[in-house]
């Protein structure tokens, strides 16, 4: 029973619990809101452990499937069509994990419209779970839009001081891409007669009906990633976000636009993003070096970060996109399967490790009221615990040996050998520029004198802390040094995929 309605529990229970919690009123201290969150997130994160461990290895095949009849206009139907796999698995087990950490986070620090807050953020795991396990184009098109209305009212109500200018240009980036891909969708499902997504894998079009489609994608999945160049409301939004929402912002909603590429615009476009596999990898590297060296500049902790998640999503794309680049190199596409592999590994370490630097800077912004680097100075002298999960934090993203953030960059690089030299050459470039734009901003905040009096009132971390703070140093960890669960989840999903888009689907003469 549990088994054929687990996605569902999923993905309700969030949406119930965030109605539960807001029927709780608490515009100042609402102890019963926090209460009711974290039993919420908790018994969500407990039924994706449960996802994990019943989860089949070994096929690439949809599981945990729900199919139910929902909308008929006309020949076409929509249904409520749920399942996952390989791709999808993980990323639900990420959103659950990073939900909860975000309601320990909120606990104390938020005191005005503490219900609204935490049922924004349950709202947020509902509707993301509902993107990862949709298995019908017009079902996950609600949920992909449903998601941005409550991260528009976390970054417009308990954000910064420019946080109007930053949910209108978030929200109008983000709906502008996914009308593009509202079009491609209906298109597509008019050639079939529904919106099941595994249809339109199957489905086949013309080059020009390809290109067109693969475009409408791009527009709304490189949005959502950010790719370069659309990538400039990100920093706006993670800077007036507060820390919850950056949390959830950087761990999950950048994830979605790469989840689209594999979900839509690799199977069904494979003869389109396979012409246009140049493009991408070039839109990547500039993402991994330029956005690198932007990201230098920044004197803001918050916007250093944000640069740096561009970067790192850039390795996730190149992953994606060099399988054809690797099958021209080679002659065949064996070494595609580690590129593809790379990058979701890549996208689920991203997760914890750019969470993890965040939570630090709110910890220290809970402290000082201030995100600027040149305000801090020393604060391993009085903040020692701290400190050393910041530099663990700090060297996971500049990707260490041992980390989780090592582990796929390393296998995008190896890949990207595989397809042409000077790629891995330039994405192994982020391996220098990773560590100076994280060490340098170390190096001014963590250590050195104490800079003035303000740091050295600083108190260290509190108990409830130091337990989510460990909690993510444990996953950087466990991945970092084991990974081979996440890779063994995932493996025959994305093998059958890389078998799947080097097959050509055009029509005949198309």
């Amino acid at each position: 029973m549990l088994d054929s309605h687990l996605l569902s529990l999923l993905i309700g229970l969030p949406l119930l619990g965030g109605m539960l919690v807001l029927a709780t009123g608490g515009d100042k201290n609402a102890p019963e809101a926090r209460v009711l969150a974290l039993v919420c997130s908790l018994v969500v994160l407990g039924l994706s452990v449960v996802l994990y461990q019943k989860f089949a290895l070994g096929t690439s095949k949809m599981q945990f499937v729900e199919l139910y009849d929902w909308i008929r206009v006309g020949s076409l139907r929509a249904n409520y069509h749920l399942g996952v796999d390989g791709i999808s698995m993980p990323l639900i087990v990420l959103t659950s994990f990073m939900t909860l950490i975000v309601v320990i986070a909120g606990w104390e620090v938020i005191q005005y419209k503490v219900a609204q807050y935490m049922a924004s953020f349950l709202f947020m795991q509902g509707l993301m779970n509902g993107v990862f396990a949709a298995l019908d184009a017009a079902l996950f098109y609600v949920f992909w839009e449903a998601m941005l209305i409550p991260m528009f009212i976390v970054i417009g109500v308990w954000g910064g001081p420019r946080r109007v200018y930053a949910t209108i240009k978030f929200f109008l980036y983000t709906f502008f891409g996914s009308v593009f891909m509202l079009i491609a969708l209906l298109y597509l499902a008019i050639q079939i007669g529904g919106f099941d997504i595994l249809q339109m894998h199957s489905v086949k079009l013309s080059m020009q009906e390809q290109v067109l489609i693969f475009i409408a994608f791009l527009l709304a999945f490189a949005v959502k990633v950010p790719m370069w160049p659309v990538h400039t409301w990100l920093p706006d939004a993670h800077v007036e976000a507060p820390t919850g929402g950056s949390v959830i912002l950087a761990a999950i909603m950048l994830k979605l636009g790469a989840y689209g590429f594999l979900r839509f615009s690799l199977p069904i476009t494979p003869d389109a993003s396979q012409a246009l596999d140049g493009l991408m990898i070039s839109l990547s590297l500039i993402a991994v070096v330029y956005i690198g060296f932007v990201a230098l500049a920044q004197q803001d902790m918050k916007k250093l970060i944000a640069y740096s998640s561009i970067s790192h999503m850039g390795f996730v794309t190149l992953g994606f996109f060099i399988v054809w680049s690797i099958g021209r190199s080679q002659g065949n596409y064996h070494g595609a399967v580690m590129g593809i592999e790379g990058a979701m590994v890549q996208m689920i370490s991203h997760g914890f490790v750019s969470g993890a630097m965040f939570l630090c800077v709110g910890v220290m912004y809970d402290r000082m009221h201030s995100r600027m680097i040149n305000d801090y100075g020393g604060v391993v002298n009085t903040m020692p615990v701290f400190a050393a999960f910041a530099v663990l934090f700090a060297m996971a993203n500049a990707g260490l040996p041992g980390t989780s953030g090592f582990v796929g960059e390393f296998m995008v690089i190896l890949s990207s050998f595989k397809a042409n030299f000077w790629y891995a050459f330039a994405a192994a470039s982020t391996l220098v520029l990773g560590a100076a734009y994280t060490l340098w901003m170390v190096k001014r905040v963590i250590f050195g004198a104490v800079a003035n009096d303000r740091v050295a009132k600083l108190s260290d971390i509190n108990s409830r802390e130091f337990f989510f703070l460990g909690l993510l140093s444990l996953m950087v960890f466990v991945f970092g040094l084991y990974p081979a669960p996440l890779l063994d989840a995932m493996d025959a999903t994305v093998t059958d995929l890389v078998r799947h888009i080097t097959q050509s689907k055009l029509l005949p003469g198309g």
